[in-house]
């Protein structure tokens, strides 16, 4: 099961990325899918654009990023009508994302009807939460009705990332505890014992836990009541305030990190305030985490942010040094998948880049496989 072809339609682009065996054969990104300007009409036009230009001789498998997979897909699935059907019931679970993976899948088997498809589920790593994490204290009765628990995010990019980390220390994976920060402009942190996540800060939606690029992470549900009814804010409106004009944006205009630094920098106030606001948050995570996990043995960034914003890494650890993690700043000034902590430390920090479409090519070659 060697050529395959992974597809992540997100919510108004398309990525995508042919690999033969390890190799990248042909990848890409279709931006501005459905908005004005001159981008694809839709998702299933620029899957078609997709596959016409693309050399798919010998294709072996497709697989496909599926955003939420509630709490009936545990693990990658090959897809036939009955896992179509399913992952539209959940698309009220995620109604941005999961209808551009519905419709990404719905045209390549159009396409490639001999081909087999695998949907790899963002929310499955995460399927080993305790029930006490995945949770809320809410009346259980109403929590069952309507679906309401902590599923999590980033699952694919957590479970790559976790598990190059123990490749990086050389060490056995089922052994390492290790706290995985994904930070980009979606963000997330989690807790990895032995190769399963325990802990998570996303939660129902990826709207909870950290600070991110346009997202507010968490906050008290009381600024919804008040600003339903003293500021006669609808719904909708709450939902875009939160998740696409708060976090960085929110505080500084902006949802580049970049841009940030270089006006904290600068002496602006609100970027200081800003970056304040997003380090505090992550510190508190990876103090949580080393409690709930009793033992860490790394503590690894990834994603945009956590592998290319030192000033981030260093700041987010900063006063940890009593639980033996501590970033040695020549280290953490330099390049690719690396340990950034000095010598001699009880907690390895590293910075590894992530792979979520790698981790979706070989999740779908091991379910491809099996079905042949």
């Amino acid at each position: 099961m060697s050529r395959v072809l992974v597809l992540n339609c997100g919510s108004s682009s398309v990525k995508y990325r042919l690999y033969d065996g390890d190799e990248v054969r042909d990848s890409g990104t279709v931006e501005r899918v459905g908005e004005p300007g001159g981008g694809p009409a839709d998702h299933e036009t620029a899957v078609r654009e997709i596959l016409g230009r693309l050399d798919l001789a010998g294709l072996t498998a497709v697989g496909h990023r599926v955003v939420h997979g509630g709490q009936r897909f545990a693990e990658p699935v090959l897809i036939d009508d009955a896992v179509f059907s399913a992952i539209e019931d959940l698309v009220p679970l995620a109604p941005l994302h999961n209808p551009a993976n519905l419709a990404g899948i719905r045209v390549t088997r159009e396409a490639l009807p001999g081909v087999p498809q695998v949907a790899v589920f963002d929310t499955a790593f995460h399927h080993t939460l305790p029930e006490a994490a995945a949770t809320y204290a809410i009346d259980r009765d109403t929590a069952r009705r309507y679906a309401i628990r902590r599923y999590g995010f980033h699952g694919t990019s957590h479970a790559y990332v976790s598990r190059r980390t123990a490749e990086l220390l050389g060490r056995p994976y089922e052994e390492l505890n290790t706290i995985t920060l994904h930070l980009g402009n979606g963000a997330s942190a989690c807790a990895v014992q032995g190769g399963r996540s325990v802990a998570t800060s996303m939660g129902m939606s990826p709207l909870e836990g950290l600070v991110m690029g346009t997202r507010s992470g968490d906050l008290d549900p009381t600024i919804i009541f008040h600003l339903r009814r003293e500021a006669g804010m609808g719904v909708d409106e709450i939902d875009d305030l939160l998740n696409h004009r708060s976090g960085l944006l929110g505080l500084t205009g902006v949802n580049d990190m970049r841009e940030v630094l270089a006006r904290r920098d600068a002496g602006d106030q609100a970027a200081a305030l800003a970056f304040d606001v997003y380090r505090r948050r992550i510190t508190g995570y990876v103090g949580a985490y080393y409690a709930l996990l009793g033992r860490v043995d790394a503590v690894t960034f990834t994603a945009g942010v956590g592998e290319h914003a030192a000033a981030v890494r260093t700041a987010a650890l900063a006063g940890l040094e009593r639980l033996g993690i501590a970033v040695d700043p020549g280290r953490n000034a330099g390049s690719g998948d690396r340990v950034i902590s000095p010598d001699g430390m009880e907690v390895a920090v590293c910075v590894i880049g992530t792979d979520e479409e790698r981790e979706i090519a070989r999740e779908t070659r091991a379910v491809a496989g099996t079905a042949h």
